[in-house]
């Protein structure tokens, strides 16, 4: 039903609005979104704070995602178990909207990687876990990009989640119209989410084609 996923949407974008590094920037008296890149997220919290804000800042946007669809799908699995992932993804998507648009700070937030790593993280799948955590370290570990890190893990997630359900791997009844359109919907929620995070990211891609990218462990100038 079109209310349970408005519901589902809303209930992302509460959960959202926990701004991590801009609160803990705030704790240590500045605005993240005036300090290095700008962006009020893991790895500026990471280059301005140092190390232990990006942890912090990492583990609150990560957890504020898997939390709200650990709800989700306590509730949904009550109402449309087979069907369960859409809503999911609905709130998945609520809460990087919330994260990147903050209404509250005039809309200016983060790019919403670390709370997609929670959408990964709450569905529980092994393999869409494990590959897109194998993929971000071994690239962030050789290249030093996290940018380059975090695209890759965003084009994976989209496929495998992709390909995986319509394998029917989930709990979508592929035997069912009204089910199949429903999983045909949550992988074009997917690949939203994958397309708004590399969009969010075109800064850093026009600086990596230029060779100018800031790499992790270097000072950011504001």
């Amino acid at each position: 039903m079109i209310i349970h996923r408005l519901l589902c949407l809303i209930c992302g974008y509460v959960f959202g609005l926990l701004q991590t590094s801009y609160i803990y920037g705030r704790m240590n008296g500045i605005d993240i979104r005036e300090h290095g890149s700008g962006n009020a997220g893991t790895t500026n919290a990471l280059r301005v704070l140092g190390k232990k804000a990006g942890l912090v800042v990492f583990i609150g946007d990560l957890f504020k995602a898997v939390f709200c669809i650990l709800i989700v799908r306590t509730i949904m699995n009550n109402i449309d178990p087979n069907n369960v992932n859409v809503y999911i993804l609905y709130a998945g998507f609520g809460v990087i909207l919330g994260h990147n648009f903050p209404f509250y700070l005039k809309f200016k937030g983060g790019k919403g990687i670390a709370a997609t790593a929670g959408i990964i993280l709450g569905f529980f799948d092994p393999i869409i876990i494990i590959s897109c955590l194998l993929a971000f370290t071994l690239i962030v570990l050789f290249t030093r990009y996290v940018s380059v890190g975090s695209i890759v893990i965003l084009l994976i997630f989209f496929f495998e989640y992709m390909i995986f359900s319509l394998n029917g791997k989930y709990s979508f009844d592929l035997n069912d119209t009204h089910s199949y359109k429903c999983m045909i919907e949550s992988i074009v929620i997917v690949g939203v989410i994958a397309a708004m995070g590399i969009f969010r990211h075109r800064a850093n891609i026009k600086r990596l084609i230029n060779h100018e990218e800031n790499k992790i462990g270097n000072k950011k100038t504001a």
